[in-house]
């Protein structure tokens, strides 16, 4: 199945932007939209939280487009899993585009957390996503401020567990 590019801004239903979500692709196809957004409004800043990523379509090539538009001077992507053993065997063309942009680019792992205790999430000053239930992909998104607020403190409590990982590149001697 090829993936499509979602619709941006006005063009989704509200309540495709807010309120809650049930599945794989509807997650999916929310995260989609989040990075073709990003890209469009010039987010400045986004985090993402996942214990593996391994259901993130970070290795499609609309992604890939999306973050590319994206990248820019002054942006930051903050990365955290329990590891990222899946991103690196599942999402080849992620993997590349980080090696590219490493400079905007900080990732931590907490090998330590149970992977059921980690948020799934995408936090950006402007929206946020989080799936509240992984076995079924259910979640809501939210841009109420106290939602944001709520899920950026929760990543940034886990953030200072979490320890660098996942180099661009690996140097040897």
């Amino acid at each position: 199945m090829t993936p499509v590019l979602p619709p941006t801004g006005a063009d989704w239903p509200p309540e495709a932007l807010q309120g809650r979500f049930e599945g794989r692709e509807a997650f999916a196809d929310r995260l989609r939209w989040a990075l073709a957004e990003a890209a469009r409004l010039g987010w400045q800043e986004m985090v993402w939280c996942d214990a593996t990523f391994e259901d993130w379509p970070l290795g499609e090539r609309v992604v890939a487009e999306s973050l590319q538009a994206w990248s820019r001077g002054g942006r930051r992507l903050w990365l955290l899993a329990c590891h990222y053993d899946e991103v690196q065997r599942r999402h080849a063309r992620f993997v590349q585009w980080r090696r590219t942009w490493d400079h905007l680019i900080e990732a931590r792992a907490c090998r330590r957390a149970d992977p059921g205790d980690l948020p799934s999430a995408l936090w950006s000053p402007a929206w946020m996503m989080q799936r509240l239930d992984l076995q079924r992909s259910t979640g809501v998104c939210s841009v109420q401020p106290e939602r944001r607020v709520q899920l950026r403190e929760t990543l940034d409590t886990w953030w200072r567990r979490g320890s660098p990982a996942f180099p661009a590149s690996v140097l040897g001697l």
